[in-house]
Parts: structure tokens; C-alpha cells; sequence
């Protein structure tokens, strides 16, 4: 499937460095070293797969180096692209870090001494500062913050990877029924997915197991009664949709069930009236969960929310353990829920929204029903 708008946008790239750049200029660093595959795609556009090790490097004066394996030839947002040996003779190479940080430093020469570098500090290892007298400076929460805003790139192979859940949730119900194998509509699902993203995934997502919470596809038949909470997380080109729906194996819930369907979709009418730049999370969660917790027994314990991007869980936490506040350009999944043993095991539904500047846009308008 050929989609321009999912191909890599050099200029959104270019945007984002400089948005990094301002970041740069407040903090006085001289340099910013990525290594984590998200975030050289972030600034310099390729999607490596997990198994190489890239590496850039943005200067203050706007130039970037993309540290990329030898036989790289795709696009980039980059004014110099400096081959390392990735694998020799179709061998994956285990010592990548230390062949990637070679080439780098040796593209950059003598830059470190004195200067103030940004690195992740959770990822950026020995192969990189050892040996440069520089003063190392942690721009990882900045990176985090800056990619909270998704740009018309970024939210295009979003929507992608949202559009690969609904082809999903369509084929459940399709062959969800007593006596199926939750590892036969886990391949199902999948197969959906990648049709509609038309290459391999990059992600997968969350739960597929019936009659319980949540958790990995297991090798058992499911059975009359159950309620099959489906919590997918398809992603494309490294972009994670996360969103839910729970669909009732004999298509005959029962009261209880059905009541706990009800209140669940109820929540959403809460969350559409109360998203908007400048409210805090807190606030929403707040009214959901006195929503919620008004219908005991069952439970609701868990998170709210919250972003989706280049990780599954990003920010805004919609979560009472941050006080984060709602921003615009954002991209949230929304997931209220109720459990317990007389609902075999419980609802949990999910939307994706987009934050606007006066709300939220459904990112998700599939059915919600049982």
C-alpha cells in the first residue's frame, strides 16, 4: 500500500532538530549524540530496525551527522551520512556500538574538549564518552518533552497504524466464537494488521487473552461466557496506536456485563467534555474513576491513559503517580475500565483522540459494542 503521506518528511525532520536546537541554546550544549533508534528516526527520519546501532549528531550551527549501517541508501534529514560496518559478509556484527561510535567521532575530530554534550543518559554508553573530555549533559527528558507535539508526519503513520486496529477488531468479531484458539486470532489479527499497514509490523501490542485482564495469546480454546478484552497495539514505521475493545465470546453478555459495558462507554462522554489544552490529567482522571468506582463491586485500579508516539507509553500520563497537563498536538488513548470475577473478567474500552485547540478529535470512531 503506497501512501505518500507515511513516507519519510524531510522537512518535519529538519522542523524537529531545530525544536532541538532551541532546547540546545537554552541549556548551552554545544553538541546533542543520539543513539536510541527513536530518537535518530525523530530527528533524521530512517526507521532502523533494532538490530543496528545508528547514531546522530545535531550541532548547534544545524548540522547533522546520521551514523548509519554501510549499505544505507534511503532518504534522510541529514548533511552527512557516515557508514559504519553493521555485519560482515551478511554476519550481524555484536560489537556495533563500538563501530558506530568510532565512525561518528571520527566524523566529527577533536569537537568534545571543553564542551557541553547532550546525551540520553539511560542509553548512552562507554563506545560514546569514554575517552572525550567533555561535559556530558542529559537531554533525554527535553527529547521526551519535544515529542509530546506529533507533526503532520508523525500523525499520519499514527492514523496508519490506528486504521490496522480497526481491520483487527473487525476480523475478531468475525471469528471470535466458543472453541477458538487464542493464538489462532492472535495470527488473525496480525494478518489484518499487516494488510492493511502493507509491510511487516514494527509492534504488536498488548493483550490477547480471553476471560482474564489482559496478557500474551495462550495456546487454549476460549469458551461461552467470556468477555475478550482485545488491547492492540499495531505499530507502523515505529508509530504505536494502543486502543481496546472487549467482545462477549457467545455474543450473549450477561446483565452484569452488559451494565459494566454501559457504564464503561459512559465514561467517554466525560473525556470528551473535559480534554482540552491546559487541563491537567489529574482532573480527568479524577472524574472518570468517581465515575467508575460507583459501581461496586467491580474495580477500576489502573492508569487512565496516556500518550502514544514513538513509544507505546509516552506523555501526557493520565495517571495520578504525574501531574502532567494536557497539551495541544497530542495523541492520547483513553482506556476506562470495570473488572471483576462476576464479569468474567471485566470491560475495558479505549480511544485514541488527538488534542486540538479547543478539544479532542475521536481518532477511533469504530464500534464499542460487545
Amino acid at each position: 500500500m503506497t501512501d505518500l503521506s507515511t513516507e519519510t518528511d524531510l522537512a518535519a525532520c529538519r522542523s524537529r532538530q531545530r525544536r532541538l536546537i532551541e532546547v540546545m541554546e537554552r541549556l548551552d550544549v554545544d553538541l546533542a549524540i543520539v543513539t536510541q533508534t527513536e530518537h535518530v528516526q525523530y530527528l533524521a527520519g530512517p526507521r532502523f530496525r533494532p538490530l543496528f546501532s545508528p547514531a546522530a549528531a545535531l550541532a548547534r550551527d544545524g548540522r547533522l551527522t546520521l551514523v548509519a549501517p554501510a549499505d544505507f541508501r534511503d532518504a534522510a534529514a541529514a548533511d552527512a551520512v557516515v557508514p559504519f560496518e553493521a555485519q560482515w559478509l551478511c554476519t550481524l556484527r555484536n560489537d556495533q556500538r563500538a563501530a558506530s561510535s568510532a565512525a561518528l567521532w571520527q566524523a566529527l575530530g577533536p569537537v568534545a574538549s571543553g564542551r557541553r554534550i547532550g546525551v540520553e543518559y539511560s542509553s548512552c554508553g562507554l563506545h560514546v564518552t569514554e575517552g572525550h573530555d567533555a561535559k556530558w549533559i542529559d537531554i533525554e527528558p527535553e527529547l521526551y518533552r519535544l515529542r509530546r507535539r506529533k507533526d503532520p508526519d508523525e500523525l499520519a503513520r499514527l492514523k496508519r497504524a490506528i486504521a490496522a486496529t480497526a481491520a483487527m477488531y473487525a476480523r475478531a468479531r468475525e471469528i471470535i466464537m466458543p472453541g477458538i484458539n487464542e493464538l489462532d486470532v492472535f495470527s488473525e489479527l496480525q494478518a489484518a494488521a499487516v494488510r492493511v499497514c502493507g509491510e511487516m509490523l514494527t509492534g504488536t501490542g498488548n493483550d490477547y487473552a480471553s476471560g482474564v485482564r489482559g496478557g500474551l495469546p495462550r495456546n487454549r480454546k476460549i469458551e461461552a461466557g467470556e468477555l475478550y478484552i482485545l488491547d492492540l497495539g499495531p505499530a507502523y514505521r515505529g508509530y504505536n496506536a494502543d486502543n481496546c475493545r472487549v467482545v462477549c465470546v457467545n455474543r450473549e453478555p450477561t446483565k452484569p456485563q452488559r451494565r459494566a459495558w454501559e457504564q464503561v462507554c459512559a465514561a467517554f462522554p466525560i473525556i470528551e467534555q473535559t480534554v482540552k489544552p491546559g487541563v491537567k490529567c489529574r482532573t480527568l482522571y479524577d472524574a472518570v474513576k468517581a465515575h467508575l468506582t460507583q459501581n461496586k463491586p467491580w474495580e477500576f485500579d489502573h492508569h487512565l491513559g496516556h500518550g502514544i508516539g514513538l513509544f507505546p507509553h509516552e506523555a501526557p500520563h493520565i495517571n495520578p503517580s504525574w501531574d502532567d497537563t494536557f497539551e495541544e498536538g497530542e495523541v492520547i488513548a483513553v482506556e476506562p475500565g470495570l473488572y471483576g470475577s462476576e464479569l468474567n473478567e471485566g470491560v475495558r474500552l479505549e480511544n485514541n483522540y488527538l488534542i486540538t485547540k479547543d478539544g479532542v478529535e475521536l481518532l477511533t470512531p469504530f464500534t464499542l459494542e460487545l
